[in-house]
């Protein structure tokens, strides 16, 4: 109870003109999330089907973000968003088992076609969907197999917002105990509200030195005793004003 009241008493130092501004601003990113070219290529519609707009939960950034968020198009349009999540998940487990497959993804010295060949090889033998297996494709033809595990990390962020769901991550220097592990659960769920379900991720950093930092929504709230520690070295270091004394 005690954590769970530290987060409660935490975000209630975020004033509400400050939320308001923070929902403003990821409304706007939103709005104006860049899309990526292979997005146009329309390789999940279905012929003589009209194009449904299909608008991204989360407003994702970088490389990776925009080919998570293209594949997220594809993959609702498709009505296959659990099966590509499932396939994208085997494709990083294949790599990460194999060193000569991690290898031959990262080497940018073979050449497109023998790249394209091999995805299209190993998308079939899998039984992967279109879906997966033409973006998978994309990506090899565009030398981004490297960041495919990036890439499966911002897709199943957008595959929980489309499920409803909201993944928070709390770091802590120990485990919490079960029933603190509970407690902060149940209360990130009251303040999120009960049109989602939240999903918890413990992480254990000791460079923290004690507290916890607290991610969810696209939203940090760090009450790390490292980071008290550094506002009060900063607040320390600042020239003392004669005039104020």
């Amino acid at each position: 109870m005690a954590l769970s009241n530290r987060v409660r008493s935490g975000i209630s130092l975020f004033t509400k003109s400050t939320f308001l501004t923070s929902e403003r601003s990821t409304l706007q990113r939103f709005l104006v999330a860049p899309s990526i070219s292979f997005a146009s290529r329309n390789y999940a519609n279905v012929p003589g089907q009209k194009e449904n707009k299909v608008k991204v939960p989360l407003a994702l950034f970088g490389g990776s973000g925009n080919y998570a968020s293209a594949l997220y198009i594809a993959s609702v349009k498709a009505n296959a968003v659990a099966k590509v999540e499932s396939e994208l998940l085997q494709f990083v487990e294949a790599v990460k088992n194999s060193p000569i497959f991690s290898q031959f993804i990262r080497d940018l010295s073979v050449a497109k076609d023998v790249r394209v060949k091999v995805i299209q090889d190993i998308c079939g033998e899998a039984k992967f969907s279109d879906v997966t297996k033409n973006f998978l494709v994309i990506v090899a033809e565009n030398g981004r197999l490297k960041n495919i595990d990036t890439i499966a990390k911002r897709f199943a962020q957008l595959s929980m917002a489309y499920k409803g769901e909201v993944q928070a991550t709390v770091t802590t220097v120990v485990p919490l105990p079960p029933e603190e592990e509970k407690a902060l659960k149940e209360t990130l769920q009251e303040i999120i509200g009960s049109g989602a379900k939240v999903h918890l991720e413990q992480k254990i950093d000791p460079s923290i030195l004690g507290g916890l930092v607290l991610e969810f929504s696209q939203k940090v709230f760090d009450m790390s005793i490292k980071t008290r520690a550094q506002q009060m070295e900063r607040i320390l270091r600042e020239p003392v004003s004669i005039a104020n004394i």
